[in-house]
Order: C-alpha cells, then structure tokens, then sequence
C-alpha cells in the first residue's frame, strides 16, 4: 500500500514514492475535470474543442514583479470562508447578481406577522427628507468630522476598525474636548481595554503578526515619540534632512499637503476655544495653546510629526473678526457657512477708474455693442460690463477674455461673446479703430484663431450659438458697403466684371526636396496645397481656409434643417456671396455644393408664394430674397458654363419668367422687398446676356420690359427712401437692353459662320436679330432728352445724373453695332448724328450741372489722390477687400458728386460717333481745352498710384475715361491747333498710364501702343526744332571751360533726328515683343467690343501686377537677353545673334534715347539702377553686338544721359535692382565679359568704370583689383573719354585694409600703370598715399600696415613710383598724367617719414 510522504523526506524520497505510484497504476485520489465556460457561450458537449497551448521550458507560472512591492489584501477576504477544491465558476455562479438570477429566484416576502405603524403627526406640509448625508453622520464614527465629509465606504472602513478593536489612529471628538486625555495619551499606555485615542495616522499594525498587534503599534508610536523629545533641535534638523534626501519628492508634497489641513482645522478649533474662555488665566491659556497643538498632532503621521518636531507647530491663521471681512454674512444668505476671503473681496465696491489719460499703452476694452470703452470712462455696473477678470475697476471686455467667454459651458454667455465679437469685427472693417488703437484688430483676431473657433461655434447643437456664429463669420467676411459700391456700379461700362478677390500672391519658397528633379517628380500646386494644415491655408487665404474646413455643408445643414431666423439666413447668403466672389474655384464649389443651391432656389427663390402677414415674418422660407437672386448673380459671373447651369438645371430662367412678368406691386411683397429682387433679377439677365445666354426670354417678356421702361416718368423724387431701389431697378434695365444688343449686333456675323479668332468653329447665332432691337433707340432717347431738361429741377436732378450715364452707354452700344449691319444707311446715320449731338450732346456739356461737376474731377479721382487718401478700413493680407466703408460721406469716384460715370459714358459715345462721323471731332474740343480736365490730366502725369484691391477695381474705371480723353485728343491734335498744344501732356499721360494698366486691360494698352504712344503728332519735340535745341544745349557744354565732353558724345541731337523718323519701325518692334499678350488682348477685346458670344467670364484676370511691365521701353533688349544672353558664368551661349536682333535693339535705344530727352518724368517709375542694369543687357547680350557702330552711338549719348550731376547723385547701386538678388551679380558677369570680348572698347570700359567710384561698394573694386585683376590692361578709359569727376573715385579716402593693399600690390608689381589704366592709377596713387601718411587715430594693426606700406615705398627700386606714391598731392583732369605732385616732401609728410625710418635728414635725401 502506498503511503502518504511526510515532512521528514527528502527529494529522492519523493522522487521514488512517485515512480511506485505510476508503476502501481492506481487511480489518483482527485481527479481534473474541464467544466464548460458559461461565459463563453460552450456546453458539455462541444467541451471536448480544447484550445493548442504553447509550452516554454523553465518558464514560472507566475510572471514576476517588475517592482518589489508588498502584495495587496482585502479587507474583506478574511471574512468569507472558501473551500480549496471549490471551483471557481461554481463560486461566480452563487454570487452572480445578473437580472435573471434575480428574476428567477423571486420570492414573496410574509407581512401577515409585520407590525404596522402609523405616520407621525408633525406640522409640516411634507415629511423632512433624510439625506444621505445626514444618515451617513450619523452612523458613522465621531472622528469623522475632524477629517471632513469621507465617502460611505470609508465609513464603512471605520466602523469595522472600531468592531474588530484595531483602534482608531485618529483623535475623537471627546479627547479633543479633554485636555487631560490628550496630555495623558503622549505619556503612558492606554488602559487595557480603552479606546485608543493617539497614535500613527497612516501605520496601522495590520502587517504585525500577533494576537496584540495594535498594543505595538502603539509602544513603537510612543518610542518614536520619546526619541524625538531627547533629541536636539539640530539633531532632528539633521534626521530630516537624511529623510527628506531619501523620500520620494511627492509623497513629501502630499505629507505637507496633509498637515497643513490638519493644522487649519485644529487652529480654528482652538480658535474658537480661546474664544471661549477668554476670561480665564494666562496660565491656562498657554495650557489651552499646548493642547490645541497636540491636538494637531494626533492628526498626522509618525513622518509628519518629525517634521512637526522640527519646524515646531504651524502658525495659525489670524482670527478674522466680523468688522474685518469685506461684506458681512448674513444668516440668510446661501452656501455661506464657510467664509472665503478671496470670494468675499469681489463683493467690495469697485475701486474708481482712473481719473486722468495716459501716453502708456491700455488693453482695449469693449461693450457689447462694439465700441471701444476709454480708459477713465465710469460707467455703471447695472450694464454688466463689469467682471471678475484683471483690471476690475474698468469696465468692458478685452478680446482674450471675450475668446475664453466664448468657450464656456453656459450658452448665454457663449452667445454674448460671439455676438459682442462680431460687433467689434464689424467696427474694425469700418476702420473705427483706425485712430485709437495700435495695430490691426482684424489681424490680431486671426491671429489667435478666430477663425478656428467661429467654425466650431458653427457645430454647435444650440442655435442661438450657430446663430451668433453665423453673424461673426458674415462680419469677418463681408462689408456691406462693398457690395453697395459693387451694385452702384453694375451699370457702369463693364461694371458687371470684377477682380477675383484672392490675396496678392505672394513669391512661395521652393521646397530642398523639389530643387534638381525633373518637372514629371515635382509636385503640382495642388499637392502641394493638399499637404497644408488648416492653419497654413488660413494665414494665407482666408476664404480658403474655411472651404477646406468644410464650411460650404455645414452652411447647407443650417439652411436646410435648422431653418434659422430671418438676419441667419441673410448673413448665410451674404457669406455665400463672398466664397463666389472669390474665385471661380470657389464659386464652382459653392454651385457644386450638394443640395446647397437646390435649397436656395427653393426656399428663397420659389416660383409661388403668399403674402406675408407681417412686416417682421418669423421666416422667410417660401419668399424670395434679393440676397439670393444676388448669390446667383454672383455665381453666373465667374463662367458662361456655371451660368448655364443655373439657368437650365436648378431653373433660374422660370424664376425670371415669374418675378419679371408682372409689376412689383403684384408681387405679393413689401415695395421694398419687391423692388430690390426684380432689380436683382435684372441684373442676373443682364450677366446671362452678356455671354449671349437667355435671349430667348428677351422676346417673351418684350412687353413687360416696354412697360417698365415707360414708367421713368414716374420716378419718385429723389428725397424718397424708395427712389434709389427704383433708379437701381431701371438702371439695371438698362443694362440688360444694352447686353442684348451686344448680343443682337454679333447675330449677322455668325449667321455668316465667320470663323472666330481662335481657329475655331463660331458659336451658334443668338435667338435675337439686329432687327428685335433697333426699334427701342428712338424711346430711350427720348428719355436721355427729358433727364437734360430735368437737371434744372432740383428734385429729379439727382435722379437724371445717375440714370444718364447708363443710358449714353447704351446709345454707344447700339452705335458702335448699327455701323456692321446689313441694314446700316451712312447718309440718315450721319444726318441722325449731327441731330444727336445738337441735341443732346452738346447741351448736355455746356449745362450748368455737368460744368460743376467737372470742376470734382481731382478730388474724386483716386488716381490723384492716392497719397493723401484718408485713414482707411482694416484690410489683412489674407482677407482682401475693397475699402469702401464710408464712400458716402466722403469724395471718391463711386460718390454721387463724382463726375467719372459721366464722363465715361460721354466719352465712349463721342469715340464711336466720331469714329463714325469724323467731322463731328471738332464740336468737343472745348472738353479736352476745359480747365477741370487740363489740371486732372496734369496731376495724372505726375501722380505713382499704388496697386491693391482696395483700388484696383476702381482704378480701372478711371483708366477707361484717361484712355478715352487720349482717344478724343487724337483725333483733334491734327485739326485742332489749340488742342495740338498740349500734345507734349497727353503723350505723357499716355506713356504714364500704359505700366498703369490693370489685367483685363490689355485691348487698351495695345491700343495706346498702336495709335497714341508711338505716334508723331504726339511728340511735338520732334518736328518742332527739339534735336536742334539739344545740338545748341551740346555746344554750350562744349564751350564750357569745366566740362569735357567726348566728341563721340556730341550727337544726341542727330541720333533724336534719326529716331523721330523710324517711329513707325519703333512701334512694330515693340508691339512683336508684346505679342505674347495676344490671347489675353484678344479676350479683353471681345469684352470691350460686346462680343458676348465670344466671352467666356465676366471675371476679370487675377490681380497679380499691370498687365505691361513698368520698365516697358526696356522689353526689346531684356527679351534679346533672356533668348542669347550669357550665365552669371559668363560664358557665350550661342555664336551669333537672331536675325533682326541689331535692328531690334537699335530701335529700343533710339526710344529710349528719346523718352531720356523728352519724356524724362515718364520713366521715373524705373529706378536709375534698373535702367543701368536693363542697358547692360547690351554688353552681355552677345560678343560684338556693343561693337556695331549705331548701338555705340546710342548707348554713349545713354551713358552720357544717365552720369549727369543730378542723375548720378540718385544712382544707388547698394539697392537691388528689380528682378536681381544684387547689382554685385550682375556686375560680376560685367567683369567676365569685358575680361573675355571688349578688346579695350572705351564705351564697355567706361560702363565698368562706373561701380567702381568710391561711394558704391567695396566688393566691386575687390572683385576687379582682386579676381579679375588681368583686365587692367586693357582698361584704357581716358579722363575725357569718362564724363564723371575723377574725384568721385579718389575721395573720400579709402578705408579698407585689404583693398589698399591690392592696390599698392598693383601698383609695385607692374600690374596697373598709368598708360594701361589711368583713372584706376590716379585713384591707387591717391588711396595709397593718403593711407601711409594718416594721421588719424587708427587699430594697432591698421597703424602697422602703414608703417610697413611706407617702410617698403621708402625701399622701391622704381624711383618714378617712389617718387609719386610719395610726392602726390591732388587728381588734376587737365594735366597729362591726370595728377599734381609735390616738388619736395612737406614737413608733415618728411616728420611721418622720419618717424617710421628712424632715419636723420630723410627728407632732404628724398628731395633730391
């Protein structure tokens, strides 16, 4: 039988029971069974499925601590009994509390044997509620309350402490009330049997095995006590200190942390018991204090009282008495029991702002409404503008605190802040700020993410929020009175295009990882774009930025299923409005938005509708809004096909079939709303027919149109609120009338199937004929005849001024086609001509009130007033706009006294009929002869217009009317002599307003180009003795006994003569190196010559710079350059120059040889280092070009031009010239091809010369005395051949250390002689010899380098170099060796010399 093993065995023994037993083969006395896992879903019979387990040798069951720490036990283990052989799902089972254990053991409780009482009683209308609070007080142990409110299972804890007689280490509430307990509890043993009332608060004695582990606990507490009283202050001192170098940093935080709770508490205790008996000794009292911190004592841990031991007891806090605290607590009040002193003093009365200003910068504070609160401003505190952030005195918020407002959890607050930013945005786009606070408000308010948290203000789930967000989002973006100024002049010529409003572009560095890959590796513009964050899109391009935050669906999610209130969904449509104008890739974005426009068209453009029953409607879902009539205007702008696709899918065309058939008192709206979208919806047809789209509805709606038109002599004065939505709906109108006849007049010329300029099939004719509207000319001008009779009336006057320029444009349009028609007749045109400007023309600018008018041209020009222009709006650079805040209060082309809208139409009519009928030019010379003109054109030609968006779309109006009086002076210049006079001032308005010229424009330039700039009768100069009066001015510098000129510089007169007479060749060479502006002149044609079929976006080019560059004069040899010019290198990149090339560059020089004479203010756009580094395109451009006999002459009588006094003086090399890093660069490559094809050529040597005077930088001369050293020897520039002072090189003196010593190695090895080099020689002589005898003050090593420069002068075998270097006195032009010297060394000069010698007499040996 086998028997069980006992202690005494050993291993083997063990080892050999166990062989006996599986040999024996007798079954085990306990056996494994695998039981199904109820949790994972298995049963008996799929338990038989076992998992693949993976073994490891040597490896433990148990993973081992990865930190030696003691194991965690429950306090409530012990208490329950377990079985060893218990499974442990049976034991999960019994105790599983799942709803169906609970359901299925449901058993009815027996109250038949309950007793039943019945409720008490009491007073009160409803029974007290017992809180859990107040239960848990009460069952839990006194000593709760010393540690303050504990959790229930905390109490739980110290209940079973206190039944199982562990003791509690925490001081109760009795011994804090017996000063004789606590003074016995520190100084012997507790009774047996006792409560515990001292002892450690974190060492319990759960650890010590025994029977009395509290009992040791305690005597080890009472050692430790008793060690720490015998020891010194300086020995506990030093104990804490080892104890603090040993514990953990934060456990001793929290310790303190502890104690000094412990002490608050026990110090307003004894606080309060001082209180108590303070009438008794002050025996006793010191007593009282003892105890009270032995009292606190017994609340900390044994670490703690060794700090206490050490530091001694915590001071407390100083009795606070009633008369002390801010505000005295009342009993009533609320949450009051505990006073908080901090709490307490925002309840004082605010201190009084300061009295007087201050020059110290303040942080801005606003009210809710915006406006900016002045810092001693006190206002009072029922306007809750009053707040418990810095500075509590001031009223109002700062914009961080209103972003912190704006992220809280209350609603009315976030909504307060929203709304009060959006107010404060509105205010900055005015520019109120302008002149209060230092720097932009807008941009500081990107800057801290404005945008980011508007954009999650958009998500939020309350609409009161979305509503406040949507609002400060349509403040940041839009400005009413920009879209004002854009609707005024809608009507205007070609006021329907504008510029795209995208941030200037900006020059972007490219990427190290792009630099050296082929063009296929590189990434595109939009990879690039798609790698950026959010936040670099935004600090570029606002508008951008939001679309690529998803903004375009959360704006549709609100129209669609928020249906806000009427102010959201006109901010959400103005917001719209401004995506579409950004760019046609934004406004395809906002049409492609899903279910975005189709919710637009049918809850604000519906075809149906009723009246609403209020002035105010809650909604506006289901009537049309102008704002939204508007957005579809603005989408149809950007493209023919978007246009297109609002007119044929989302049904555009039936919503003008319905809201332009009847008259806006059928509309079923107020006048107003009426009004203004049937003038929008004029305006969206008008757009559609500008690309030659909806004409069809022109026949349907005929009558309609005849009967608005018919009601302009019913027009409202204009006092009335409503008669400028009348002038704008009638103006618009007209438009429309205007559009269509562009469109009708292109009819007979596709019809014919003419090919169109691009080599492409013609588009198809438009469904209206030239014959559909002829028949309305005759009614509107009639109309143009009753507003000139108006303008005597002072109420219809206003109303006249604004509707006859629209009604001139429309007369010009139908003019300029009816002269291409099959049915034209020339006698009755020019018969109906001269009626018409008899008539009306005539007397329309002779009248009183077009005069006055006049006399505002250069105050409403914004080409004049550029620089006096007032403080202006906010603009940021990624957030463009157009500045028009306050148009109406102040003069500006837009203004209603402004004469510009006039002027226009009037010009572009008398161009076509003059065109039409030329001897009509005569009869409107007194235009061009007035005097508002003349002084208008002259500040022009001196004026340097800044280029913006803030501008541009302005600025193009006013280029249209300078280009129309230039049109009108060139046809009187040879049959007026009165206007042939001032031919000299409108060829230089012209040559000014050419770099002017925006994108768009490029059909003006090219017309000012063919016609005025190039043409003779222009530049009076030249067939009026101008070449002889620059011959005579030749000769008398000539004369001139200070000034020698080179003979080969005396035919500037000559070479003006020969250009005057190649003007035609001129004008063709320029215009075949702008012939890459073709497609874009010929786009900006078809728009200027209402060829609507052909436009393909009323969208102008993106603002990127003028359309022709300002160093235009220079094209022809810039463009020679960049095709056969040399590298930075230097070397050739072909052998011989295109064909044509020399007569190319010829004519450039020649012109601009006569824009240098002539024309000199035209060209001081260009910088006169630009102009130098633009001419030295000659030398680089090929190895003999600046050799051939007309380029030499015309460059000289250049160079001549461009070194006299004044031109010299502003010649600033140090400034980078446009297009290059650096003059120094371009120099450089000046150097290496003089070095390589000059052969000794004077003119390539006087242009090196040049850089090299004293005044410009030291690297140029370092670079020729230096690397290109060898070309001194060919460097033979006389001083009479070079027109510039030769003290410009040798004064100041140098002060360069290793340029003069190049200069003196130079000179002394032969490399630089007087008969190679002689301006460079005189300026080394001068140089070197005012450096070896300074006498100023210099570093140690500069002063040894003169003694050693002069020492080894002193010692040169040349005596003919000694001498001079020695004996030189001052540069002389008119001696032969181009300098003066000494007969004998002065005695300054012979004293230096001795001096550094150390020699006798030196200076009479060297006068020998």
């Amino acid at each position: 039988m086998l028997r069980r093993p006992k202690p005494t065995d050993s291993e083997e023994d063990l080892l050999k029971e166990q062989e006996r037993f599986l040999t024996s083969g007798a079954p085990a006395a306990a056996a494994v069974l695998r039981r199904p896992d109820k949790r994972r879903g298995q049963n008996g019979e799929n338990g038989g499925n076992r998992k693949d387990v993976v073994t490891i040798e040597d490896l433990p069951d148990e993973l081992p601590s990865l930190t030696p720490a003691p194991p965690k036990k429950s306090r409530f283990k012990a208490s329950r009994v377990t079985f060893e052989d218990e499974d442990a799902t049976d034991r999960l089972d019994k105790h599983d509390s799942h709803i169906s254990t609970v359901l299925s053991r449901i058993v009815e409780r027996d109250t038949s044997c309950a007793p039943i009482s019945l409720p008490v009683f009491t007073g009160l209308a409803f029974p007290k509620v017992l809180r859990r609070s107040e239960t848990s007080s009460q069952q839990a142990p006194p000593s709760a309350s010393a540690k303050g409110k504990k959790s229930i299972f905390a109490c739980q804890i110290a209940a079973q402490r206190l039944k199982e007689g562990k003791g509690v280490l925490l001081c109760s509430s009795e011994a804090l009330q017996r000063p004789e307990a606590k003074k016995q509890s520190l100084s012997a043993d507790p009774p047996a049997g006792g409560p515990v009332v001292s002892g450690p608060s974190l060492v319990s004695g759960e650890g010590l095995q025994g029977p009395d582990s509290s009992g040791d606990t305690m005597r080890i507490h009472l050692e430790n006590q008793a060690k720490l009283q015998a020891m010194s202050t300086a020995e506990i001192q030093e104990e804490q200190r080892k104890l603090m170098s040993q514990l953990d940093p934060s456990l001793v935080e929290f310790i303190r942390s502890r104690k000094a709770r412990s002490a608050v508490s026990s110090g307003s205790s004894s606080a309060q018991a001082t209180e108590g008996s303070s009438e008794e000794d002050p025996q006793r009292e010191a007593e009282d204090g003892r105890d009270s911190s032995d009292a606190a004592v017994c609340f900390l841990t044994p670490q703690e009282v060794e700090m206490e031991q050490e530091v001694g007891p915590p001071t407390p806090p100083p009795v606070t008495s009633a008369e002390d605290l801010p505000v005295k607590p009342q009993k009533e009040w609320v949450h009051m029991d505990k006073l908080e002193h901090e709490k307490l003093e925002w309840m004082r009365d605010l201190p009084s702002p300061r009295k007087k200003g201050t020059k110290k910068a303040m942080q801005a504070r606003f009210d809710f409404a915006g406006s900016l609160i002045p810092p001693t401003e006190n206002l009072p505190t029922h306007l809750g503008l009053h707040h418990h952030g810095e500075e509590p005195e001031r009223a109002g918020y700062s914009l961080q605190e209103l972003f912190l407002l704006s992220r809280s959890q209350l609603i009315q607050q976030r909504s307060l802040a929203l709304g009060t930013l959006a107010n404060i945005l509105s205010k900055a786009r005015a520019g109120d700020y302008g002149s209060v606070l230092r720097g932009s408000v807008s941009s500081t308010l990107l800057d801290a993410g404005l945008l980011f948290l508007l954009r999650f203000a958009l998500d939020d789930g309350v609409e009161g929020v979305m509503s406040a967000a949507v609002h400060a989002l349509k403040a940041l973006l839009v400005c009413t009175e920009d879209e004002e100024c854009l609707d005024c002049t809608f009507s205007w010529f070609l006021g329907m295009g504008s510029f795209p409003m995208l941030p200037s572009s900006q020059e972007e560095e490219e990427d190290d990882e792009d630099e050296g890959l082929d063009e296929i590796m590189k990434e595109t513009p939009k990879e690039k774009e798609e790698k950026k964050s959010d936040y670099e899109v935004t600090r570029q391009d606002v508008v951008k930025g939001l679309l690529k935050m998803k903004l375009l669906p959360r704006l549709r999610y609100v129209l669609e299923v928020v249906r806000p209130s009427p102010r959201v969904v006109q901010d959400v449509l103005q917001i719209l409005t401004r995506i579409a104008r950004h760019s046609s890739s934004s406004a395809t974005q906002v049409l492609e938005c899903p279910r975005l426009m189709e919710t637009v068209m049918s809850e604000f453009l519906p075809t149906s509708w009723s009246s609403s029953p209020s002035l105010s409607p809650q909604s506006v879902y289901g009537h049309p809004l102008p704002s939204a009539m508007k957005l579809l205007r603005v989408i149809a702008t950007s493209g023919r096909h978007a246009c297109a696709r609002l007119l044929n899918s989302l049904g555009a065309r039936e919503r003008l079939s319905c809201l332009l058939s009847a008259e806006p008192s059928e509309l079923l709206l107020e006048q107003s709303e009426a009004l203004g979208i049937t003038a929008e919806a004029y305006r969206l047809w008008a757009v559609a027919a500008a690309y030659g789209q909806a004409c069809s509805l022109y026949t349907d709606l005929y009558p309609a149109l005849v009967r608005t038109l018919q009601s302009v002599h019913r027009l409202l004065p204009s006092s009335d609120p409503l008669a400028s939505l009348q002038i704008q709906r009638l103006s618009a109108l007209v438009s429309l009338l205007t559009q269509v006849t562009h469109t009708a007049g292109c009819h007979q010329e596709l019809q014919a199937g003419v090919v169109s300029a691009q080599g492409g099939e013609s588009p198809p004719p438009p469904p209206v004929s030239w014959s559909q509207v002829a028949g309305l000319q005759a009614s509107l001008l009639g109309h143009v005849k009753g507003f000139i009779k108006n303008l005597n009336s002072l109420v219809q006057k206003d109303n006249s001024l604004a509707l006859i320029p629209v009604y001139l444009v429309y007369l010009q349009t139908f003019y300029h086609h009816l002269s291409r028609q099959n049915s034209f007749k020339p006698v009755e045109t020019l018969h109906e001509l001269e009626l018409l400007t008899s008539e009306v023309l005539l007397p329309l600018m002779r009248h009183s009130v077009v005069q006055g008018l006049m006399k505002n041209l250069r105050s409403s020009s914004v080409v004049c007033n550029a620089q006096f222009s007032p403080l202006g709006p906010e603009t940021t650079p990624n957030l463009p706009g157009l500045a028009c805040p306050g148009w109406r209060n102040r003069p500006g082309l837009v203004a209603s006294s402004s004469p510009f809208p006039l002027l226009t139409g009037l010009g572009l009519l008398l161009k076509t009929i003059t065109g039409i009928h030329k001897g009509l030019s005569s009869q409107f010379a007194d235009l061009l002869l007035s005097d508002p003109v003349i002084g208008y054109l002259r500040s022009c030609s001196q004026a340097t217009p800044a280029l913006s968006h803030a501008r541009a779309w302005l600025l193009r109006h006013e280029h249209l009317l300078l280009f129309l009086l230039l049109r009108l002076a060139q046809r009187l210049i040879p049959i007026e002599p009165e206007v042939a006079k001032h031919s000299s001032l409108y060829h230089q308005v012209a040559l000014v307003l050419l770099p002017w010229l925006l994108p768009g424009n490029e059909y003006l330039a090219h017309e000012l180009l063919s016609t005025i700039i190039f043409n003779k009768d222009f530049i009076s100069e030249g067939h009026s003795g101008g070449p002889e009066a620059v011959e005579l001015e030749e000769l008398k510098l000539q004369e001139s006994p200070h000034l020698h000129p080179s003979p080969s510089l005396q035919t500037v007169g000559a070479l003006l003569r020969d250009a005057c007479a190649q003007l035609p060749s001129i004008r063709g060479c320029f215009l075949t190196n702008l012939a890459h502006l073709e497609q874009s002149v010929s786009t900006s044609r078809d728009a200027f010559q209402g060829r609507n079929p052909w436009v393909g976006s009323l969208l102008l080019p993106e603002l990127s710079g003028p359309a022709v560059p300002s160093d235009w004069p220079f094209l022809p040899l810039v463009s020679l350059y960049e095709r056969t010019g040399v590298s930075a290198g230097g070397g050739l990149a072909v052998e011989e120059l295109p064909h044509g090339a020399l007569q190319a560059v010829t004519h450039c020089l020649q012109w601009l040889l006569m824009l240098e004479v002539w024309r000199e203010e035209a060209l001081t756009v260009i910088p006169p280092v630009a102009k130098l580094a633009r001419l030295s395109c000659v030398f680089l451009c090929s190895s003999d070009l600046f050799l051939e006999r007309p380029v030499q002459k015309l460059t000289w009588g250049l160079f001549r031009l461009l070194t006299r006094g004044s031109k010299l003086d502003s010649l600033d090399l140090d400034v980078p010239p446009p297009g290059l890093a650096s003059f120094q660069d371009l120099y450089t490559a000046l150097l290496t091809q003089y070095e390589a094809v000059s052969f000794g050529d004077p003119l390539f040597g006087c242009w090196v010369l040049l850089p090299l005077q004293r005044r410009y930088s030291t690297a140029m001369r370092l670079a020729v005395f230096g690397e290109h050293v060898g070309m001194l020897r060919s460097l033979g520039v006389t001083l009479e051949q070079l027109s510039i002072p030769v003290e410009q090189f040798t004064l100041p003196p140098e002060d360069s250390l290793p340029l003069l010593r190049l200069y003196f190695r130079s000179l002394v090895t032969g490399t630089l002689k007087a008969s190679w080099c002689p301006i460079l020689y005189t300026a080394a002589l001068s140089h070197v010899n005012s450096f070896v005898f300074s006498q100023d003050a210099a570093a140690q090593e500069v002063e040894a380098a003169r003694q050693s420069m002069l020492r080894k002068i002193y010692y040169l075998t040349d005596e003919v170099l000694r001498k001079r270097l020695l004996f030189f006195r001052l540069p002389q032009r008119h001696l032969q060796l181009g300098f003066d010297t000494y007969e004998q060394l002065p005695p300054v000069r012979a004293k230096r010399l001795e001096r550094v010698l150390g020699l006798q007499d030196c200076g009479d040996d060297k006068g020998d």
